[in-house]
C-alpha cells in the first residue's frame, strides 16, 4: 500500500511539498514558528482532549464536548491503530534526500516513524466535524474548519506529511467525527432512560453545582 501511494501520487506529493519548501524560503523562515504553533495544538489530541473534557462540564457545551471526545477516540483508532500500522508508509524526510533537505530548513521537527494519514489532520477534522455537527449555528460554525486547513498546511510545511496524507486524515477525521457525533446521540438516548444513576445525572444535570449540593445534603 504505501509503495503504491509513493509511486501512484509521486508527481502530485512532490510538487506541493517543493511548492511547501519555496514559500518557506521565500518567508524567511518567518512562517516556521507560526505552523510549529499550529501543529502544536494537534500533537498527540492532548489540546483538543483537554478542550472537550473541559466542554462537557458545562450544561450547554456538554453534548459538544461529549460528541468531541468519542470523535477523537474513534479518529485515534482509525488512524493510530489501524491505518497507520497498516500501511506503514515512511515519512517524506526519511524517503528522498531532497526533502530531507527541506525539512532541516523547515526546523527538522521529530516525530514518529509512519506517516499516513496525518495523525494531525485526522484529530482535529474528527473534532471540528463533531463541534460542527452539535453546534446550533451552522453558518457561523463552519469557520471551524479553518484550523483543519491550517493544521494540514503546517504538516506539510514541516515537511513531516505528504500532502496526500493530510487529505487522507482529513476524510478519516470527517468519517470518525460524524460516527462520534452519532454516538453520542445514542449515549444520551440511554442517559435519558437511565437518569436516576449518578453518572447519567450528572450528563444531564442543568446545573452540576446543584446537583453536587443535593449530593451533599
Amino acid at each position: 500500500m504505501a509503495n503504491w501511494l509513493d509511486s501512484t501520487f509521486y508527481n502530485f506529493d512532490k510538487a506541493f511539498l517543493v511548492f511547501m519548501s519555496k514559500l518557506e524560503g521565500l518567508a524567511g523562515g518567518f512562517l516556521t514558528p507560526f505552523f510549529k504553533f499550529v501543529s502544536f495544538f494537534g500533537e498527540g489530541g492532548i489540546f483538543l482532549i483537554i478542550l472537550s473534557i473541559f466542554l462537557m462540564l458545562f450544561n450547554k457545551t456538554r453534548k459538544m464536548g461529549m460528541a468531541m471526545l468519542l470523535s477523537i477516540g474513534v479518529g485515534a483508532l482509525f488512524t493510530n491503530v489501524i491505518i497507520k500500522n497498516s500501511v506503514q508508509r515512511i515519512r517524506p524526510f526519511y524517503a528522498d534526500d531532497l526533502y530531507q533537505s527541506f525539512w532541516k530548513n523547515a526546523g527538522a521537527t521529530m516525530v514518529g516513524e509512519y506517516s499516513f494519514p496525518s495523525g494531525h489532520a485526522t484529530v482535529t477534522m474528527t473534532s471540528m466535524t463533531a463541534l460542527f455537527l452539535t453546534s446550533n449555528n451552522k453558518k457561523k460554525s463552519w469557520a471551524v474548519f479553518i484550523f483543519v486547513f491550517l493544521t494540514g498546511l503546517s504538516r506539510t510545511y514541516l515537511i513531516v506529511h505528504y500532502l496526500t496524507d493530510v487529505i487522507a486524515g482529513v476524510v478519516v477525521g470527517a468519517v470518525a467525527g460524524t460516527i462520534g457525533y452519532y454516538l453520542s446521540k445514542y449515549f444520551y438516548s440511554l442517559f435519558n432512560k437511565h437518569n436516576q444513576k449518578k453518572f447519567c445525572s450528572f450528563m444531564l444535570s442543568a446545573d452540576i453545582k446543584n446537583l453536587f449540593k443535593k449530593n451533599i445534603e
